[in-house]
């Protein structure tokens, strides 16, 4: 907490001395006659986005500079999903995805506009990681939008690029985590882009190299251990080869080899269906721009089953698939956006999805706190607390910091045996799990362990989650005592347990979107009274 005090002192500090006019004047320079490189941006755009950005900007109608100024004075001027949206200019994508001599002109008013109303050091236009976006962006787009432009708008253009990349430069150490790479690679395309600036590539890489060592386990895993952010980052490193190699400059051996890491732990968190595990935020993505990274990426390693650095492990028999969370609690503050899912799992059958978290949601922080929850996981919940204690300011406190991991492997069957110590701050429990595949994947049995380091005072309420996919239907049958689950395609699945309370209880999902979708989950509930408990529980397919 008085890390965090101290950080958001120096913050302030940085911005009063940002928003000043010496600073801003210091940021001045003459305009280069050009950009010798032009990096491509690989990424594909959405044209119909891009219509609905003309729609609204009004082209046509709306060419005057009211208008203009308005483009960036929308309804949602102080929401961060749009700020980040619009001022990062990633949407030129979309308008090269549409082509055409109004696209080309949009993008080059807007460009001109924006230039007009922030010029100067802004807190939230000139944010370290929205600066690195755009500067990329405007970079690999020139040829697109600049075709034909007034020399008058070229000299505007570039004097702009140097002065923000100067603030990039300035304030490069102020930012962390995914803002930081963001930032380091809107410098990197700017010292390749513009001539004499080789001093911002050396710093940049020296940057990068530090902070891919703190961000990126050696297994090719992201500190957050979060799918989705994992994929964005290997994204960045993609971006920031493709740029050195169109400079002619050399590409660093420890930034191919983390390429070639994460994208061999990617694919290991990606599904049959192309789409990412719900883990740690993550949603199931878009298949084609998951895909389109893991080509870029271009790595021939060998996929990998086993991540023992981030802490996840991936079962595959037949046409079944498994990946069971086996990790510690990040450390902050990647911490913020982690789930407290210890020794949750996620089951398919080809590419269906059985078992699956609740997901996340890609806007709302009310939804994206109440699905950070351990009931909102596979995995079992003790007293209805969470495996991680979810502070107000959104980091954990009580926390997983020991793990255990044991995996054995033959032709026919695959076990795994893991452990975390997340309650044992509460009440001494230490909770094991055992996952058994087997018979072609079409035998999923578990068995969860709860053990006391010391004589319990009182009860202890257990109950093991099993969140269904929205298109799996269960019903309860043989009185209650299994669940027959049915998936797409008619393939049963019979569920039954060993002990305590079986029950079929309503649940949702947010794997995609911004709207939950009705679902029901599978819930045994129990109590520990001994010091040692344990559960049985089995998944079979109907033959």
């Amino acid at each position: 907490m008085f890390d965090n005090v101290i950080e958001s002192l120096k913050s302030k500090a940085s911005h009063m001395s940002y928003n000043s006019f010496l600073y801003n004047w210091s940021l001045n320079e003459d305009a280069p006659d050009r950009l010798i490189v032009r990096p491509v941006d690989p990424w594909l755009g959405d044209a119909n986005s891009a219509r609905e950005l003309l729609d609204a900007a009004g082209v046509g109608a709306r060419s005057g500079a009211k208008w203009r100024s308005e483009w960036w004075r929308a309804d949602q001027v102080n929401d961060d999903i749009w700020i980040s949206h619009m001022h990062s200019f990633i949407w030129l994508r979309d308008l090269r995805a549409l082509d055409g001599a109004l696209a080309r002109e949009q993008g080059r008013l807007m460009i001109e506009s924006w230039i007009d109303l922030y010029d100067i050091w802004n807190a939230d236009s000139w944010r370290t990681d929205l600066i690195g976006r755009r500067l990329a962006m405007w970079i690999c787009h020139y040829d697109f939008f600049c075709a034909n432009a007034s020399e008058e708008f070229e000299e505007k253009f570039l004097s702009s690029i140097v002065k923000q990349a100067k603030h990039l430069s300035n304030a490069l150490d102020k930012a962390n985590g995914i803002a930081l790479l963001e930032a380091i690679k809107g410098l990197l395309y700017v010292a390749i882009a513009l001539d004499g600036h080789e001093k911002w590539i050396e710093q940049a890489l020296d940057a990068l190299k530090s902070e891919a060592a703190i961000q990126i386990h050696p297994d090719g895993g992201h500190i957050s251990r979060s799918p989705a952010i994992l994929l964005n980052a290997l994204e960045i490193m993609v971006d920031m080869r493709i740029a050195l190699k169109a400079g002619g400059y050399p590409v660093p051996d420890f930034l191919g080899d983390i390429i070639g890491n994460m994208s061999c732990a990617l694919r290991l968190l990606r599904y049959n269906d192309n789409k990412l595990g719900l883990f740690h935020g993550a949603q199931e993505g878009d298949p084609a721009s998951i895909n389109s990274v893991i080509a870029q990426a271009g790595t021939h390693k060998k996929s990998c089953q086993s991540l023992g650095d981030t802490g996840f492990e991936r079962l595959e028999l037949g046409r079944s698939m498994l990946v069971m969370d086996t990790g510690k609690a990040p450390d902050a503050p990647y911490d913020k956006s982690a789930h407290a899912s210890a020794l949750a799992f996620e089951f398919c059958y080809g590419k269906d999805r059985l078992f699956t978290s609740c997901g996340s949601h890609p806007v709302s922080e009310e939804w994206q706190d109440a699905l950070r929850a351990t009931a909102a996981h596979n995995t079992i919940c003790l007293d209805y607390r969470n495996s991680c204690e979810i502070k107000k300011d959104g980091y954990f406190g009580r926390k997983v910091t020991k793990t255990t991991i044991h995996r054995e492997e033959i032709k026919d069957a695959a076990l795994l045996v893991a452990s975390h110590n997340g309650y044992v701050p509460l009440n001494g429990i230490t909770i094991a799990r055992k996952i058994y595949l087997a018979d072609e994947g079409h035998d999923l049995r578990g068995e969860d362990t709860l053990s006391c380091a010391f004589e319990l005072t009182c009860p202890v309420e257990t109950a093991i989650r099993f969140h269904l996919h929205p298109s799996v239907k269960a019903s309860l049958i043989n009185d209650g005592e299994e669940i027959l689950l049915r998936m797409t395609g008619g393939i049963g699945w019979r569920f039954s347990r060993s002990a305590g309370v079986l029950a079929l209880e309503d649940s949702l999902y947010i794997g995609s979107g911004v709207s939950p979708r009705k679902t029901k989950q599978i819930v045994i509930y129990g109590q520990m009274s001994e010091d040692e408990a344990r559960i049985k529980w089995s998944l079979k397919r109907e033959m």
